[in-house]
């Protein structure tokens, strides 16, 4: 549906319908109001899940404009759900604010520039691995001629920020395809397909191949399933339900037919959403759905095989959002650092809170972002790592922006780099 225009009556209502229902899941509590980052940051109700819902039953029951205060609260939210974690009553908020962005979508409440781009980039560009290994390669090339920082100089002060969250391109060398197949080493556990997505082969090549690395090690064949491609959690997650969808089946159908015993992802965001493709999508989402593991979840399912490397190191290992969260994944990355010899695991004040990055939140809401982000820093200085270890692609480079703001030493990895380091000796 095109931007601006109006939907058919019968889908708004059933739509309005079902966010209704989900409302009243909601006692009120307020149990979730201490672990939401924008409630701690602005002390206001409407900007608390409680509040955000008390919006939508308002919205959905018709009482209250969508317009204004509602759409505004929906995309001020990180949807990081660590309500859904704190709540009693088993309030599904990440389900609530999806629907909610997607009536937002739909009755074109969002204009301007900044839309337009965002929507160029998650349907035009993120989607489609050619325009975006382009297009990466491009901001790689102005990263080595110093163009980036030139531009930051001359443009506006506002937008030369933008810099400062601008991944680092990793080297060719670290972006190269993967092998189709890659054997197991040693008795044979399974067959598993690696989840490849989207930015993680241009921009995490490195924790890719890593993965593996140490799937092989520990007795999984590990094959790069074709036809699979960006899964639509950014787009869902900024309302575009349909286009999501899409994305979605096309990763049920590459999945369905591949015959692996398991689909393993090593990024949250990732995780979270395929764990949900049976809402989206009937039965072929809900197998692929049964079928998804994060790679530290496997690991530690399957038992890991000990590495033979000492890593002398202290780590800082910091939950993402959507895989403490949105699949209830907690303990098993650290049982699995906690393996590694050497390797000292340090805790820290916050490690389930957001950091700030969802997804392209730290884009579109840069202040809140940043001020989430500091929260999360000062917890992090105070523990002083060598190392900060997370799950999520968003989350790691939103940390190594945090690191350098701070001046902090730590370098930021995901897991299962520190565990391919260890397996190398």
């Amino acid at each position: 549906m095109a931007a601006g225009s109006s939907p058919s009556p019968a889908p708004a209502r059933e739509a309005l319908a079902l966010l209704h229902a989900g409302t009243l899941d909601c006692v009120h509590c307020g149990l979730c109001l201490p672990v939401c980052p924008t409630y701690r940051e602005t002390g206001r109700e409407t900007s608390s899940p409680r509040g955000r819902v008390y919006l939508m039953r308002g919205v959905a029951e018709g009482q209250i404009p969508l317009a204004g205060t509602a759409a505004e609260e929906a995309y001020l939210c990180l949807g990081c759900r660590a309500c859904e974690t704190a709540c009693p009553s088993g309030v599904r908020f990440g389900a609530l604010l999806e629907a909610t962005r997607a009536q937002v979508e739909e009755a074109g409440l969002r204009r301007g520039w900044g839309k337009r781009l965002e929507t160029l980039a998650l349907r035009h560009v993120v989607p489609r691995p050619g325009r975006l290994r382009a297009a990466v390669s491009l901001l790689g090339v102005a990263q080595r001629l110093g163009l980036d920082r030139l531009a930051a100089r001359l443009l506006p002060a506002r937008l030369g920020e933008l810099r400062e969250l601008a991944p680092a391109v990793p080297p060719r060398s670290q972006r190269r395809p993967l092998p189709r197949l890659t054997p197991a080493e040693g008795a044979r556990r399974g067959r598993v397909g690696l989840f490849v997505g989207c930015v993680m082969p241009e921009l995490f090549g490195a924790a890719h191949a890593a993965t593996v690395r140490v799937l092989a090690r520990n007795g999984f064949d590990v094959l790069l399933v074709e036809g699979q491609g960006c899964c639509g959690a950014l787009q869902a997650h900024g309302g575009d339900a349909a286009f999501a969808r899409g994305l979605l089946a096309r990763n049920a159908d590459a999945f369905g037919a591949s015959g692996v015993d398991a689909v393993v992802v090593n990024s949250a965001g990732c995780g979270a959403f395929l764990r949900e493709a049976g809402e989206w999508l009937g039965e072929p989402g809900a197998r692929l759905a049964a079928a998804v593991r994060d790679v530290a979840e496997l690991l530690d399912e399957a038992g890991l095989r000990p590495p033979g490397r000492s890593l002398p190191l202290r780590v800082c290992y910091d939950d993402p959002c959507h895989l403490v969260h949105g699949q209830g994944v907690r303990a098993a990355p650290r049982r699995l650092l906690e393996a590694i010899p050497g390797l000292r695991l340090v805790p820290h004040d916050d490690p389930t809170s957001c950091c700030g990055a969802a997804g392209i939140y730290n884009l579109t809401h840069r202040e809140m972002s940043r001020a989430v982000l500091e929260r999360k820093m000062r917890a992090l200085a105070a523990a002083d790592p060598d190392v900060i270890a997370s799950g999520n692609p968003g989350c790691i480079l939103q940390l190594r922006t945090g690191v350098a703001r701070a001046g902090l030493r730590a370098r930021v990895v995901h897991p299962i780099e520190l565990l391919d380091e260890a397996y190398a000796g």
